[in-house]
């Protein structure tokens, strides 16, 4: 074949590719809600732990909310690694912030992805070991009260005293609320525990070797039925349960704390995944600051922010943009050395144009057997056939 004809040829093949592609997008987000690709701006941050002011200032100066904290990322997808509850006061203002940034993101054409923390869920469970007293504070209304000494009524009298110290004012109306049937209960228990966006994993905790064949849809589906159908079984036996188990999403320190000669097992937990890199929160960055490991295949997020828990922490968020991931701090931006999905090698470059083709059909082909079991329309298959045979004619 002519060179110019090659690369003609070629020209056509990548700009049919694309077509395809963008027609099988489609289908492939309608079948896997954890999963997001060709996002142009994402941010994340971890840990809140009821820091409500650094919070909002961070957000502000990563330019995801507006000096009035409405929404003004866009197209932005935010994503907060969990823990947004106990250890500070102002935990409900952060979940009923999140909750209105959900609303304005989307209808802004953005999305705001709140994961669950471990906190989230040992709340769920009835863990309140980490709580506040501000927190319960915030959920007290006139009738506490009242409420709290029909509660005491309800045990034995040499229970009573002892209960009454430990039920400050609120406490009651906390826990009902994060009741299965609670506002933020019900919230709550409908949030994914992992996404992934432009082939990078996000989750509270870290994904362990044991975990990662899972894959991110059933780690999500098997975490929201423990903490719904399966709650009883779960408070039974919590340490047995995805949810709260060591190895588990939302506990497993490992990719923080196992040495560099974990790299192997890191790379298969990611092959296992389908990513380029893991985001994590859970366990305090030693350095205050957003730092990487195992070639930036890991990043970890949590700095801090809740000053008392970590009294010389900081409020920090990452943004990528471009495939550039820069760490955003209130008094400065440094770049992070995230993980890149390779390019395209010398001998994929070298490769013959019908066979580019051949694999990008084949590449489609499990979208494209979704798409005919799920109702797509026959003019995808339509549109796929007839522009194949615009690029490669009939064998005469």
């Amino acid at each position: 074949m002519h060179p110019s004809n090659r690369q003609w040829l070629r020209f056509w093949i990548r700009v049919v590719a694309v077509l395809l592609l963008a027609l099988a997008a489609t289908v492939a987000r309608a079948a896997s809600s954890c999963e997001w690709e060709a996002v142009e701006h994402v941010v994340a941050v971890g840990d809140v732990h009821g820091a409500y002011d650094r919070y909002v200032e961070i957000l502000t100066v990563a330019g995801v909310i507006d000096a009035n904290g409405r929404w003004a990322g866009g197209s932005t997808h935010f994503v907060q690694l969990g823990d947004v509850v106990d250890r500070g006061p102002d935990s409900r203002k952060a979940l009923d912030f999140l909750r209105r940034l959900e609303r304005e993101a989307q209808s802004a054409g953005g999305r705001v992805h709140v994961l669950l923390g471990n906190h989230e869920v040992a709340r769920m469970l009835g863990d309140l070991r980490l709580t506040a007293l501000a927190e319960y504070e915030a959920f007290a209304a006139s009738g506490s009260e009242a409420l709290r000494e029909r509660f005491l009524q309800t045990l034995k009298p040499a229970e009573r005293d002892e209960a009454l110290k430990q039920t400050p004012l609120g406490q009651i109306e906390m826990r009902q609320a994060f009741g299965r049937d609670g506002e933020y209960g019900k919230w709550l228990r409908q949030l994914p525990v992992t996404v992934k966006i432009n082939g990078i994993v996000f989750v509270h905790g870290g994904i362990s070797p044991a975990v990662a064949p899972l894959g991110c849809s059933a780690i999500n589906d098997q975490v929201r039925r423990e903490l719904t159908s399966d709650l009883d079984k779960t408070r039974t036996a919590p340490l047995a349960s995805l949810a709260a188990r060591v190895d588990g999403p939302l506990w497993y320190r490992g990719l923080t704390q196992e040495p560099d000669a974990f790299a192997p097992q890191v790379t298969d937990i990611l092959s296992k995944l389908g990513a380029r890199a893991i985001v994590i929160g859970h366990t305090v960055s030693t350095t205050g600051r957003i730092g990487t490991r195992f070639d930036g295949r890991v990043v970890q997020l949590d700095t801090g922010m809740q000053r008392a828990y970590v009294p010389n922490g900081r409020a920090s968020a990452l943004e990528i943009r471009g495939g550039e991931a820069t760490a955003i701090y209130v008094d400065r931006r440094e770049p992070v050395a995230i993980a890149k999905g390779s390019g395209v090698s010398e001998e994929e470059e070298a490769r013959s144009p019908f066979d580019e083709l051949t694999l990008g059909v084949n590449a489609l082909a499990p979208s494209l057997s979704t798409a005919y079991f799920f109702g797509a329309p026959a003019a995808l298959f339509d549109t796929t056939r007839t522009l194949a045979a615009c690029i490669v004619p009939p064998m005469s």
